[in-house]
């Protein structure tokens, strides 16, 4: 019998690959996993974790302003870049150091080099140049930014990646795009201070969420001051003497100090050796798996986002401890992909889960749905503007909830415990059973008792 160097090598220590190395390791399997960059991924590197740092970061003049409407006198205040850049590098390297410590401490070889595929079962070493064999091979190098090389200029712009490293913060940006990312991003620079615009082909931002929460997204946003130019895009980026020269389709010429590009992220699969292995990719370069995350090679799979499925760093971690029950465990598992709660941490902020309003009401014949908007309690005294809008997406047929979405602060806490709720299928009649807690903003969900319209056929009546 042949005689492999690893039981399992996997390559990329994101959330997804250092799951799958760990759980793995702690099995007794002989394990390494190799990382080119660092270890922790998109997420923890340059992803979820340092972009809800920088929002906290960006929502303290708020709270300066509505301080005084509690009685608080709070003096001048100013923000150093610098500081919050130093301070979020810290936090990320020791977070960092946690994924090491765990890899480690279950007996797993750490390798800090480019990995890539001589053939099924053998890997070369980047940084060293040698090869190594593994029976298993877990491929989860995630993705990375589409750079939109078409455009002109582009090279000028950067990404979401560079956003976290700036040397200055710009007096203003240009964000291309209109998915989470770019939403996140253009209320983080506009509450430092940036002057921002955001510039969006389609009709309106966050395409798939629901269109209630869209719209009011988007006129929380313009009201604080950012601006949003929809069906537009960019044509041009070149040097001008006070900064980037944007040429527009719609809208005529642009000014920004940065631009940055947030146009969708593409599977890191360049230059991995997949050809070489007779690893399937699709049009986009994403490595195609089965049900089980296993590619057209029997021995190689993948998961995460170089799979293009769900790209959310809790999934690729569900991913991996699938092919753990899969591979290791005699326990052919498939992933679970329906009731994703999702969360945008704009300014106010958006959790949902379930299907939207749209969604629903092509797959069922009769839909009940529940919305409130309302100021909520502390924007009494502080006198901001703002308001909150609850939905819940209901099948009139079976009374089962089938949708449940949240603008307002809080909202991504609020979807995560709804998602239990709709994951346990829970009705319209346990939520109007089930006690309020008040004062909250979440009591809303358990007290609308009467639908504030139907939908029939797709119709709304």
């Amino acid at each position: 019998m042949f005689s492999y160097d690893y039981d399992l090598f996997v390559i990329g220590g994101g959330s997804g690959g250092v799951r799958g190395a760990r759980v793995a390791a702690s099995l007794g399997k002989k394990v390494a996993i190799a990382e080119e960059y660092r270890y922790g991924g998109t997420c923890v590197i340059r992803g979820c974790v340092p972009k809800k740092l920088f929002v906290y970061a960006s929502q303290f003049h708020e709270h300066f302003e509505d301080a005084a409407g509690f009685g608080w006198t709070v003096g001048e205040s100013s923000f150093d870049w610098k500081k919050l850049v130093a301070a979020k590098d810290v936090e990320i390297a020791r977070l960092e150091g946690l994924y090491k410590k765990g890899l480690a401490g279950a007996n797993a070889e750490i390798l800090e080099t480019r990995a890539e595929l001589v053939n099924p079962h053998t890997v070369r070493l980047l940084k060293t140049g040698h090869t190594v064999t593994a029976k298993t091979i877990l491929i989860a190098t995630g993705g990375r930014p589409n750079p939109h090389a078409a455009l002109p200029g582009h090279e000028l712009c950067i990404s979401s990646n560079e956003a976290f490293h700036l040397e200055e913060l710009p007096k203003s940006i240009v964000i291309s795009g209109g998915g989470y990312i770019a939403v996140e991003f253009a209320n983080i620079f506009h509450g430092l201070g940036v002057e921002t615009t955001l510039i969006y082909r389609g009709a309106e931002i966050l395409s798939r969420f629901d269109e209630d929460l869209r719209r009011g997204l988007h006129e929380a946003m313009a009201a604080k001051g950012i601006r949003i130019l929809c069906h537009d895009t960019l044509q041009k980026v070149s040097k001008g003497e006070d900064g980037l020269i944007l040429e527009t389709l719609n809208n005529g010429t642009l000014q920004a100090g940065v631009v940055m590009l947030a146009l969708g992220r593409d599977p890191n699969t360049e230059g991995l050796g997949l050809e070489a292995a007779g690893v399937a990719v699709d049009e986009r370069g994403a490595i195609i798996v089965d049900e089980y995350s296993r590619t057209n090679v029997e021995n190689i799979y993948a998961l995460g986002d170089v799979t293009n499925r769900v790209q959310l760093t809790p999934v690729a971690i569900h991913e991996a401890m699938c092919f753990i029950e899969t591979e290791y465990k005699n326990n052919p598992t498939r992933p679970d992909y329906d009731l994703i709660p999702t969360a945008v941490f704009s300014q106010p902020e958006i959790g949902t889960v379930g299907l939207s309003e749209e969604e629903a009401g092509k797959r069922y014949s009769e839909l009940e749905v529940y919305r409130a908007q309302f100021r909520p309690l502390k924007a009494t005294l502080s006198g901001r503007a703002e308001r909150m809008i609850m939905k819940l997406i209901v099948d009139a047929a079976s009374r089962k909830v089938v949708g449940a979405h949240i603008l307002g602060h809080d909202a991504g806490e609020m979807a995560q415990l709804l998602g239990i709720t709709l994951k346990a299928g829970c009705t319209k009649d346990d939520f109007d059973r089930t006690m309020a807690l008040h004062p909250t903003a979440a009591e809303e969900l358990v007290t609308m008792y009467a639908p504030s319209y139907r939908i029939r056929d797709g119709k709304r009546l």
